[in-house]
């Protein structure tokens, strides 16, 4: 039996029916270049230009299936690049804008991506015109430039584009009909092992994963939702763009995140849900700590935030409660989980140290060595089943086959579920360190260590070692004015007090600053490389 094609199976239907209902409403708040000013873009202003992208795709002769590169930071012309690529029945491949020229090439074959379009001032825009698939016209590649003399202007595009002769002022945004199974994004991996695999996620892997989130957190059109992860990256798309549509929010979006940036806009556009990182928040309430009557100023004024990616510190958590009465949710995902799969909610708690309970439609399992369920509160290989699990990795079965069993996906990390369906992640299979025939996990000691009042950032990890196999090592980044050797013992002192004898690191390495991903995840494999270095 075939599926029902409708355009209300096509995520692009989120913005044609915030659209439709909420035309005059802000959807997105940008600041402006050289001011206070926020610029605005309207709910059917979006709509139109996603619509002009729409026709301007077709113009093209790219067809339904077809992939489409799209490679912006967080400016007005991305969510509308991105509706009108899946508007027109495309499929979206969101790519970093920081990508090399060899990461371009690999991510535009693999995916046999027709068009891409880049956004000028990025490395990728100026490694695209270099690429061989752009050369010998492979791959057409469209470089918008920003407009204005400002990288947030909303709708600029290439001079020599069909877009810049086309009148937006008549386009409707009309979504084609699609299966609710049909893919829509590919997302690819970091590649932290072997060559980074595109993750495809089908309309309705992220019609339900957006729709769960405003349920869950209570999203309204009220809210102005934090735009300061990247929409390329699964955690910005999902949660601060597209659950934002879905409840005709606002979203205020933020180019590139520095402390000071994102407070200006969180005051400027009157943030009411904060979307972020742990190392976001931690900057923000290092920012927030050292600026008290800021502080002060937006104290009560953001209703909560949302946290994944990896661990919040504990006393951050403390800090943002003290300092603005800001409760921060923390939750877990992953780019192949559309993403999200759990979350602290407000309907149950806060369980500090924990992920929470499952989202509306996702189902997790805990399996032992042996393939077997594990009781709660017991560790083993955490496995997700439901409406937002991936369909696979783009054009590569064996590694589909390799992380499925039947509907079940191998998340590759380790975890535990008390009796109330609280998830606690223990770490990344990966990380765990083998020390003298013991399992440690860097997730345990980085928790301890960041209890130190003048730790700012941390990353325990294995290193190769003749005599018990790995080693273990901590990374210190210390706050601003702290003694390193102070700290360093400190920390030893702290670490032996409140961890087995085999746990502990038996070295620090003491950084300025920590190499993070897109998202502002710790890049341990970077770190490996300091470490060896000495």
């Amino acid at each position: 039996m075939s599926e029902i094609h409708d355009s209300a199976n096509n995520i692009a239907y989120l913005l044609a029916e915030a659209a439709s209902g909420s035309g005059a409403k802000t959807a997105l708040a940008i600041p402006a270049s050289e001011s206070a000013d926020m610029r605005v873009v309207s709910y059917a202003q979006l709509a139109s230009a996603a619509a002009q992208v729409q026709r301007h795709l077709a113009a093209l002769g790219v067809e339904r299936g077809d992939r489409v590169a799209l490679s912006m930071p967080n400016v007005a012309l991305m969510p509308a690049l991105y509706y009108g690529i899946v508007a027109a029945g495309a499929i979206c491949v969101p790519l970093n804008p920081l990508l090399s020229g060899a990461e371009l090439e690999y991510h535009l074959r693999d995916s046999g991506a027709k068009v891409l379009f880049a956004f000028a001032g990025t490395r990728l825009a100026s490694e695209a015109s270099s690429t061989v698939l752009v050369k010998n016209g492979s791959v057409r590649c469209e470089i918008f430039t920003g407009g204005e003399g400002s990288p947030v202007a909303p709708f600029d595009v290439p001079a020599d584009s069909a877009l810049s002769a086309t009148d937006s002022s008549d386009a409707v945004l009309e979504p084609v009909p699609v299966a609710a199974s049909d893919p829509a994004i590919i997302l690819y991996t970091s590649g932290t092992t072997g060559k980074p695999k595109g993750a495809t996620l089908t309309h309705a892997n992220i019609l339900s994963n957006a729709r769960s989130c405003v349920s869950v957190f209570g999203f309204t059109a009220e809210d102005v939702i934090f735009g300061g992860l990247p929409l390329f990256h699964a955690f910005g798309q999902t949660v601060s763009m597209n659950a934002a549509f879905a409840a005709s929010a606002t979203v205020a979006l933020l180019p590139r995140f520095t402390p000071d940036g994102a407070l200006n806009l969180i005051e400027s556009a009157g943030v009411s849900v904060l979307a972020a990182v742990p190392s976001m928040y931690v900057s923000l309430a290092a920012a927030l700590e050292a600026e008290p009557e800021r502080a002060r100023s937006l104290r009560g004024r953001i209703r909560f935030g949302i946290s994944g990616g990896s661990p919040l510190p504990a006393p951050v958590h403390s800090a943002l409660k003290t300092l603005i009465e800001c409760p921060v949710y923390e939750g877990y995902g992953l780019s192949e989980t559309s993403p999200v799969v759990s979350f602290n909610q407000a309907e149950f708690g806060m369980v500090l140290g924990s992920v929470g309970r499952v989202l509306p439609g996702v189902q997790v399992q805990v399996r032992c060595p042996q393939g077997s369920e594990c009781a709660p509160g017991v560790s083993g290989q955490l496995w997700v089943r439901g409406e937002n699990v991936m369909a696979g990795y783009w054009n590569n079965p064996a590694a589909t086959a390799e992380v499925f069993d039947g509907e079940w996906f191998a998340t590759g990390d380790v975890a535990r579920v008390d009796e109330q369906g609280n998830i606690f992640i223990v770490d990344r299979i990966k990380d765990m360190v083998l020390r003298n025939g013991y399992s440690v996990y860097p997730r345990e000691i980085e928790d301890v260590l960041y209890t130190h009042e003048h730790v700012q950032s941390v990353a325990v990890l294995g290193v190769p070692d003749e005599r018990v196999g790995e080693e273990v090592v901590a990374v210190v980044m210390p706050r601003p004015g702290a003694d390193e050797g102070v700290l360093q013992a400190e920390l030893n002192a702290l670490a032996r007090t409140r961890l087995a004898a085999y746990k502990y690191p038996r070295r620090y390495v003491m950084v300025e600053s920590m190499p993070l991903g897109p998202t502002g995840k710790i890049l341990k494999r970077d770190l490996r490389v300091v470490i060896q270095r000495g």
